[in-house]
């Protein structure tokens, strides 16, 4: 090259008036780095002034402030929880009036959801409602439960004694304090039963999602204290009453409580199950199952009992991809002068 030649010339003829010359550096930077949302990519490229004579070349990794980077967000379709919801509950063949909707939250990636927007009486599942409302208002007062409150609430969830729930439910200020607290918990889609009818209390799926993630979530209302106490009611349920959501459990890895009425109006079964369930999978996982039209309260367990095992698997579908990594994101960026 006859720039270099030169240089080299002249550096040996006038060693008096050496000087250091501008070098260039040139550098590619391929850095890979992980988030939550997917993996990002980012190239940087850095250029400066002409090669020095008296030395050879080098580089370095460097970018300077005053480069600009341009992002380009690529964006990988995400799992459409509903959608798998949906076609899970395919293999659920409800027959003749019967109708269903569940709601599902994997507790372990933070996925829910929901199918079937329709209210449901609550039956005997409202009862969790009744003794978290009643928890609320203790800590609100700044008190604990008292021996007979405590007495109540045992009977009512583990053997869904109604003479006992009818006590709290006039302790908690029946529908309105049910709805107060309701109000507190976020669940929006929930009104309390006229007068003393707290099994007619109106619910949807998706509010008792909301209500299981007070009882068992982190973020919630709930001291961790009161949040211990249902739970621990809930993993006691007497036997004859160990079904429902349990189906879709490993084990008697579950807390539930159940509800089922036979309406006198016309003599079709609501039969209704709420819980948590650690799944075959490993992941642990919120479900609540309503439904309405059995000719029978076997047939109703029989319909729930399916719907909760599928919602379930639907979220096991997707094990390897999004669940596991959650929605993923690449972007490319390029740095230049």
């Amino acid at each position: 090259m006859e720039s270099s030649r030169a240089a080299r010339r002249n550096h040996r003829a006038r060693p008096s008036r050496r000087r250091p010359l501008p070098y260039i550096a040139l550098a590619t930077v391929a850095v890979v780095g992980a988030t939550a949302a997917g993996t990002v990519y980012v190239k940087a490229h850095a250029h400066s002034g002409a090669v020095s004579s008296s030395a050879a070349p080098s580089a370095s990794a460097s970018a300077s402030g005053s480069q600009e980077a341009t992002v380009e967000p690529v964006t990988q379709p995400t799992v459409d929880y509903d959608a798998l919801l949906a076609k899970a509950m395919g293999s659920v063949t409800p027959t003749g009036d019967q109708k269903v909707s569940v709601a599902v939250l994997d507790l372990t990636s933070g996925e829910s959801a929901t199918y079937g927007s329709a209210a449901f009486d609550t039956a005997s599942i409202v009862k969790v409602d009744i003794l978290a409302t009643l928890l609320l208002q203790a800590q609100d007062a700044g008190r604990q439960l008292t021996a007979t409150e405590k007495s109540y609430a045992t009977t009512m969830i583990q053997n869904s004694d109604n003479d006992s729930a009818t006590a709290l439910w006039n302790i908690i200020g029946t529908a309105d304090g049910l709805g107060k607290a309701n109000k507190t918990f976020g669940l929006t889609g929930t009104t309390g039963g006229a007068g003393p009818l707290w099994g007619l209390t109106q619910t949807t799926a998706a509010d008792q999602l909301t209500l299981l993630q007070q009882v068992f979530g982190d973020d919630s209302k709930l001291s961790s204290a009161s949040q211990s106490y249902i739970q621990g009611l809930m993993k006691e349920i007497e036997a004859d009453q160990q079904w429902g959501v349990s189906a879709a459990a490993d084990g008697s890895k579950w807390a539930l409580k159940n509800g089922w009425l036979a309406r006198s109006t016309t003599g079709l079964w609501d039969v209704n199950s709420i819980g948590r369930v650690t799944g075959t999978d490993g992941d642990t996982y919120l479900v609540a199952v309503l439904s309405k039209g059995s000719t029978t309260q076997t047939k109703g367990i029989t319909l729930i009992e399916a719907a909760a095992k599928a919602g379930v698997a639907a979220f096991g579908e997707d094990s390897g991809s999004s669940k596991n990594s959650g929605s993923a994101t690449a972007a490319s960026a390029s740095a230049t002068d």
